[in-house]
């Protein structure tokens, strides 16, 4: 039946293209729309976690209790060896070390003395390894106002902003004036390489980023980090699974007794993400039902209306003595190949710009620069995101509503008595 049924839809297709096409585009947008909902929550959390606090971060207890201060005297030691163990135990992340600092940044005039002076936060990332992927997640290519990316560990990316207020050139040498991880006065000069504008409020209107070689070098931190980060090979912040992850670390590793113990913290776990994350997660469960339910109600009154048009072909089948359980079964049936051919399309198309969107992004530059003040991590470019689900979220609405509306019309065809149906066929 299906196979004559299929044949007959392909014959007709002024039957069978408005209702095709009606699902493709619904179940596109809903594809779609699921994926760049969770892709931008996800890009929220993912800028939050790439400067602050990793989808996972391990510090010391001491370290953690203190860290406004960046307390670099409780900082984790032995990290390579501590990361070693981390990619073995939990190899579904990536670690990698971080070294947060603080000083003064002394730009000399060509006498050697000071020209300019400022305020620094400092952040050492690997930037040589491969395996770390910090040019990467911190999108420094596409970010990259000026100059180029460090090749040595004495070379340094400055915020855009903190160079125009230093007057600062891209090829110069700057001063760093901190103090080391025993608390000793420390000098260390950085070849300026290059500019950067993340632009994320003020999270780098004072930053400086180098090779954390160069940090380690700047402040006598030989194998050691202010903090191990680890990030989904995806980059997709999953909670529930970063939640079990700390919970099983901190039970088996950490020592409360030990202020210089490990201590792993998830993304929810820092200052106010918590709330965040399950706002986060909320908005994008209520957004994605009420927008699924809309469609649902659209496809379901489509199927419905198609099969109210078809009570004069419907009646006239019976008419001839067709049985009403086989009409019945062969216009759920034409619901069902309807519903799964325009659903396997838009949710190719759905898949297809959802790609794209994760690949190239939406730039929202312009949107956000009335929050240029904040001290919110905010992203100007917000990506989609590709997620399992994707695959078949649109056979809910796509099939199951076209197929429901059908029924429910198909069902008032079939409980039509005989002396009705006659008696509309003579008018």
């Amino acid at each position: 039946m299906i196979k004559f049924l299929t044949k007959g839809l392909l014959r007709d297709r002024t039957r069978s293209f408005f209702p095709v096409l009606v699902i493709t585009i619904s179940v596109a947008i809903v594809v779609f729309a699921s994926g760049f909902m969770t892709g931008t929550m996800n890009s929220l959390l993912l800028d939050t976690a790439v400067i602050l606090s990793g989808h996972e971060k391990i510090v010391t207890r001491g370290y953690n209790e203190e860290s406004m201060l960046m307390p670099n005297d409780l900082a984790l030691l032995d990290t390579d060896e501590l990361i070693d163990k981390l990619e073995k135990e939990y190899p579904d992340f990536f670690w990698t070390p971080r070294i947060t600092f603080a000083g003064l940044l002394d730009v000399p005039d060509e006498k050697g003395e000071t020209k300019s002076q400022g305020p620094v936060i400092g952040m050492g990332i690997d930037f040589f390894t491969d395996e770390s992927r910090q040019v990467e997640i911190w999108e420094l290519e596409r970010n990259l106002v000026s100059g180029a990316l460090p090749v040595n560990k004495n070379d340094a990316l400055i915020s855009s902003k903190l160079a125009e207020k230093l007057n600062i050139l891209v090829g110069e040498q700057a001063t760093f004036i901190g103090s080391t991880m025993d608390n000793a006065f420390t000098t260390y000069n950085y070849n300026i390489v290059g500019t950067f504008n993340l632009r994320k409020g003020q999270a780098d209107r004072q930053m400086m980023l180098v090779d954390i070689s160069g940090a380690r070098e700047a402040l006598d931190m030989d194998n050691a980090a202010s903090a191990i980060f680890g990030f989904s090979h995806d980059l997709f912040y999953d909670d529930a699974a970063a939640v079990a992850l700390r919970t099983n670390y901190n039970n088996i590793e950490s020592d409360s007794l030990d202020i210089f113990s490990p201590f792993m913290l998830a993304l929810r776990d820092g200052n106010q993400m918590g709330t965040m994350v399950d706002m986060s997660n909320a908005i994008l469960a209520i957004m994605g039902s009420v927008f699924l339910v809309i469609v649902m109600v659209v496809l379901w009154n489509m199927g419905l209306m198609n099969g109210l048009r078809r009570y004069g072909e419907v009646g006239l089948r019976l008419a001839i003595g067709e049985p009403k359980g086989h009409v019945y079964r062969s216009l759920i049936t034409e619901a069902v190949i309807i519903g799964l051919f325009g659903t396997v399309i838009g949710t190719g198309l759905g898949l297809s710009l959802t790609y794209y969107v994760q690949e190239n992004g939406i730039d929202y530059t312009k949107g956000m620069e009335a929050l240029s003040n904040s001290s919110m991590v905010m992203p100007n470019i917000f990506y989609a995101q590709v997620t399992p689900d994707l695959l078949y979220i649109g056979f809910f609405p796509g099939v199951l509503a076209t197929v429901f509306g059908t029924m429910l019309a198909g069902l008032a065809i079939y409980k039509r008595e005989m002396s009705q149906l006659f008696k509309e066929l003579e008018t």
